[in-house]
This record gives C-alpha cells, sequence and structure tokens, in this order.
C-alpha cells in the first residue's frame, strides 16, 4: 500500500457523479471480483466506467438492476471517500498487486511524465477504520455516500481501451445522475422522448434510409421516402442560393493527390481522408472537402473585380474515414452530402458577405421552427501566434467586422480566443435540439490561406493584379444526412406538408369508389402532390389509423356522397375533421402550404 497524505475533496456536481462512477466499480468488483478497472469520468448527465471481464464476458442489460441493487447498498452506509497520495513506483507495485494493469499502465504513464506521485481514493466506512475500495484517480469527489443525489445506470456499450481499436474492448456501463430524484426523473423523461424520436427508429418505421454491412458502416442507402426528404432540402437550397447570386457548379468525387498537397490536406488531414487509390496515370483520393476543386474553378479564368463576390454552391459528396466505433446513423457517416459554397470577395466585402450568410441561416432556422440555437466566433489569439498563419492586420479587421455583423443582426452569440482555424476566424452555429442534444449544425469560415496555396487573384479597377481574394466557407444547411436525422427528430417523423414523403392519403370507403378514388389520387399528383392511393381491403377505420400512424399531413375520404357529389371528406393529421372540400379548393390549399413551405396546416 502507498504512504499516505490525506487531501480534503471539492464537493460539487461533477464530484458528486464522479463519486457515482467509483460506487459503479466498487459494485461491479463485489460482483465480479475480477474484474479489470480502465478509467470512470464524469460526462454531461452523469458517469460512466469501462470495465475488462475477461475470458469474453460480458455484461447484459439484466446486470444494470442487480447493480444498482448494489451501489444503494453501498450508499446507505455513508461510506467515506479519503484521499491520498503515494510515490508512483510503490503505487505502480501495489496496483500490480492487484492485478489491475489499466491502472498500471496509466501510473506508468504518469512516471514517464515525470510525475512524483499520484493520488488515490478510497472508500471506508464513516469511522474510517474498515476499507472498502480502493481506486487510482485525480478526483475530485463528495466526502460520503449520503452526499449522493439521484442516479441510474443507463446502458452498456463496447469501447476501445485509449479509443483505439488495436487496444482491447471493455464493457462501459453509463449512468445518469443529478442532483435530486426531480431532476433525475426530468432527464429519464427527456430521454424517454429522444428515444421516441431517435431519426433512426422514425428511419426505419417511416421507410428514409437504411445501413446495410454489404455496403459499409456509416454509409446510408436512401429510400424512396428519404430522397424526397434529401430532395426538397436541394431544392430548398437551390432556390434561396439563386435569390442570394450563386452559381452552382459540379465537381468529381475524386481527385489526383497533387490538389490535395496543393490545399494542404496531405499531409495535414490525411488520417480522415480514405487509402490512395493508385491508378496508371497517377495517384487519387476520394475528396474528403469540396473546396480545392472550387478554387481551381476561381481560377479556371482570369477574374475582373466586377466578378467578385464570385459565390459558389454545389451540394457535393464528400468521404470521410471516420472510425467505425464512432458512426451513429445520419448523424455521423462517411459519405456526406455537403451544402456547401466558397465565396470569394475583396477585404471590404467580407462584412456584407457575412451578413448574408448569416441571413440565410436565420431564414432556414425560422422555416424549420429551431428556436434554441446561439453563434459563437471563434478568434485568433496573438499570444500562440505560432498556430495561425501570420496576418495580423487581417485577424483584427476580419474579427472585428463578424462581431459587428453578429451585434448588428442582434443574435446571441460567445466570442471566444485561441478557437480559430489556423487559416482564419469562423462562426459556429450551435444547435440545441427538441431532444436536449447540442452540437455545432454548420459553420461559417473565412480563410485568408487559399489564395496562397492557390494563386488566386483578379484584375483590380485599375488593370492591376490583385492577389488580395479572401474566400468565405459556408455550408447553413450542414449536409443532407446530419441535417435530416435533426430534422427527423425535430418533428419527431411529423413532417410539415412541403417536406412529407406522402402529402395526402386517399382512402376509399370499398371497392365500389375504386374509380373515383383512383380519380382523386390522379388528380392530386397530377397537381405536383404526392398522394397515395390506399386501396386495401380494409376497414375505413383501420385505414385511418394507419396513416394517422405514418403521419401523413392530410387523409381524404371518398365514399358514396364524396363519389357522387364529386367532393372530399377531408381530415388532417392528430384526427382533426375538416369541411368537405371540392377536389379543386382542397388541391388549390394543399398546393398552397407546398409553395409556401408552411410548417403545417392552421384554420
Amino acid at each position: 500500500m502507498p504512504k499516505e497524505k490525506n487531501v480534503n475533496p471539492p464537493v460539487a456536481l461533477e464530484a458528486m457523479r464522479h463519486s457515482f462512477a467509483h460506487v459503479l466499480a466498487q459494485a461491479v468488483l463485489q460482483l465480479y471480483p475480477d474484474a479489470k478497472l480502465a478509467i470512470g469520468p464524469v460526462i454531461d448527465d452523469g458517469f460512466y466506467y469501462d470495465f475488462d471481464l475477461g475470458q469474453g464476458k460480458t455484461f447484459t442489460p439484466q446486470d444494470l438492476p442487480k447493480l444498482e441493487k448494489v451501489m444503494k447498498k453501498i450508499i446507505a452506509q455513508s461510506q467515506k471517500f479519503e484521499r491520498y497520495e503515494g510515490g508512483v513506483d510503490e503505487s505502480i507495485e501495489y496496483l500490480q498487486s492487484k492485478q489491475q494493469p489499466y491502472k498500471v499502465e496509466l501510473a506508468q504513464e504518469l512516471k514517464a511524465a515525470g510525475t512524483a506521485t499520484v493520488s488515490f481514493y478510497r472508500n471506508t466506512d464513516p469511522a474510517g477504520k474498515k476499507r472498502f475500495f480502493n481506486d487510482l484517480c485525480k478526483g475530485p469527489h463528495v466526502a460520503s455516500t449520503k452526499e449522493l443525489g439521484a442516479f441510474k445506470l443507463m446502458s452498456i456499450a463496447g469501447a476501445y481501451w485509449r479509443g483505439s481499436e488495436k487496444n482491447a474492448m471493455l464493457q462501459r456501463i453509463y449512468g445518469a445522475a443529478f442532483a435530486t430524484q426531480e431532476e433525475l426523473d426530468a432527464y429519464l423523461e427527456r430521454r424517454k422522448l429522444a428515444e421516441e424520436r431517435d431519426h433512426r427508429k422514425i428511419g426505419l418505421q417511416q421507410q428514409l434510409f437504411f445501413i446495410d454491412e454489404r455496403v459499409g458502416k456509416g454509409l446510408p442507402l436512401w429510400l424512396p421516402n428519404g430522397t424526397i426528404i434529401r430532395d426538397e432540402l436541394e431544392r430548398l437550397a437551390k432556390e434561396t442560393e439563386a435569390r442570394y447570386g450563386y452559381l452552382r457548379v459540379s465537381t468529381p468525387h475524386l481527385a489526383k493527390e497533387e490538389l490535395y498537397l496543393t490545399s494542404g490536406h496531405l499531409p495535414y488531414y490525411q488520417g480522415s481522408m480514405y487509402p490512395p487509390m493508385v491508378m496508371d496515370d497517377g495517384t487519387y483520393y476520394l475528396k474528403a472537402m469540396n473546396c480545392p476543386h472550387h478554387h481551381l474553378i476561381f481560377q479556371q479564368q482570369l477574374r475582373s473585380y466586377r466578378e467578385l463576390p464570385l459565390r459558389l454552391a454545389e451540394y457535393g459528396v464528400c468521404y470521410r474515414n471516420e472510425l467505425s466505433g464512432t458512426l451513429a446513423g445520419l448523424l455521423r457517416v462517411r459519405m456526406l452530402t455537403m451544402n456547401d459554397a466558397h465565396i470569394y470577395c475583396r477585404k471590404e466585402q467580407i462584412k456584407k458577405e457575412f451578413a448574408k450568410v448569416l441571413e440565410m441561416v436565420l431564414y432556414y432556422f425560422k422555416l424549420f421552427g429551431f428556436k434554441e440555437y446561439s453563434f459563437r466566433l471563434s478568434q485568433w489569439d496573438p499570444t500562440h501566434a505560432d498556430k495561425y498563419v501570420n496576418q495580423p492586420q487581417n485577424w483584427e479587421y476580419s474579427q472585428r467586422v463578424l462581431r459587428e455583423v453578429l451585434e448588428e443582426m442582434q443574435v446571441s452569440y460567445a466570442a471566444v480566443d485561441n478557437e480559430a482555424a489556423f487559416y482564419g476566424p469562423k462562426i459556429d452555429v450551435q444547435f440545441k435540439s427538441v431532444i436536449g442534444r447540442e452540437e455545432t449544425l454548420s459553420t461559417i469560415q473565412l480563410d485568408f490561406l487559399a489564395r496562397e496555396r492557390f494563386g488566386l487573384s483578379y484584375v483590380d479597377e485599375h488593370g492591376t493584379r490583385n492577389s488580395e481574394v479572401f474566400v468565405i466557407h459556408r455550408a447553413p444547411l450542414s449536409v443532407h444526412e446530419r441535417m435530416v436525422a435533426f430534422l427527423t427528430e425535430h418533428y419527431g417523423g411529423a413532417w410539415p406538408v412541403w417536406l412529407a414523403p406522402v402529402q395526402v392519403q386517399v382512402i376509399m370507403v370499398s371497392e365500389k369508389f375504386a374509380d373515383a378514388a383512383r380519380s382523386v389520387a390522379a388528380t392530386l399528383s397530377a397537381a405536383g402532390l404526392r398522394a397515395k392511393l390506399d386501396d386495401a381491403d380494409e376497414t375505413v377505420s383501420n385505414k385511418i389509423r394507419q396513416a394517422e400512424q405514418a403521419k401523413v399531413p392530410f387523409m381524404v375520404v371518398i365514399g358514396e356522397k364524396e363519389a357522387a357529389a364529386g367532393t372530399l371528406a377531408v381530415r388532417t393529421r392528430g384526427g382533426r375533421q375538416l369541411q368537405t372540400l371540392k377536389a379543386d379548393e382542397f388541391t388549390a390549399m394543399v398546393t398552397k402550404l407546398v409553395q409556401s413551405r408552411a410548417e403545417q396546416w392552421s384554420a
């Protein structure tokens, strides 16, 4: 046992969650005495701990209630958390004696870094006489288990040791932890909502996409319904970008190594690119970014200052060599269809172009009904000048005008130093989804360096070749894959009419009215609406229920009265019965909703 030196830990929510992780590890060792402990950090809503049970053993969901029961017994004992420090060499010997190889590895790394002592936390009885558990840990922890709040073990997952697929696969147990039971209950309710709205679940129910191992992880296959949503988003982008003066281009999915050496993707981004393909005329790579291709299009002819700003847009497909363990439905994939564009402008045009991009972002967010978002301005730090391109005047100018844009548009933002890309400042759009997940949805990036790497220039008003070309990278609709995931969860699968794969379900009361129903479906389709005829031999109530479950925005029922009068009995999603409408009135109403991209129908 290492020699001890007592240290009092701080008490905080982080300390409480970290303490829960230790209680979990203690419980696991009670049920699995030979388990090897890895790491047990705090996460946003709780904690996790990684274990190696050995000999191919794994936890099952049935183990979680058993572990919770043991944890509650430990907590009820009001065990103390005591911190002490020991010499690194004797600590390594101690951990070796306890047959904890992962902890030994961590302690050896600390020794290699020059650490003389390491810290441990142990659990004891309130009197400090009986010792229950001891773990290599820097803390912090609460003073006693009686200070712990409410918890629940949530799930089990596989995790490579140190995040590398070259290492052992461990078993990770996730837990949620909060100061009060009320907070935990609220979190569990959010989790329930998240499960109900999980884009993977809805994607399967609504037949939007699927992933097949024969194609590969992270490579979704889009079904007809999902392709409709993709196409509508691209149509939205094309129409919006046309209003803002963008020109559309199209570029190959791969290019020679020389292009990516010029752009700097090789060698600096090579780890995220797919391996090279050696052909008879050179070495090729699948493209990870569209920007090098767009730079060549700009450079293809000598540009006049009258052409600037030049805005080149493309829904370009890119490929990222993501680790298989990090892939998650549509949120993280290996093939990305990116709402990409690059704006080539003069220095004095930067502010106006950024403002236009932000205006576009806000338009999209209003259209989708997004409310929980903010902006993050990532700036350079002159005290870390070695991290950034050496253009201090451009840094100061561009950051000032970006702040002015954000302030003049009266949007919530945070300015953060030392987080810019090495070639320019950026604005990230931080988005909080309806299920509480917070991520960066899109980025607007200024680039000082492209002009140097690609020799970008234009002829100015004096007839002089001018190389002061600034590039703005932007993707306000992110990528198809991520945006569809966000929107699926945002709407819970209840798509607004313009995005709904099926906009109108036509339901006939019986086979006698089949011709009338088919005629209505054909009329709606001819008007450009996505209408589907349900001619199954089932009751009307079953057909309506199925359409409700599919969250179709409108249902029209054709019975004897409707067939005779040429009218439609219209129902909306959610069971609302509208007045009987003539076919042309209904068609005009839905067409107007689609054209205006209204989120939902209202009286």
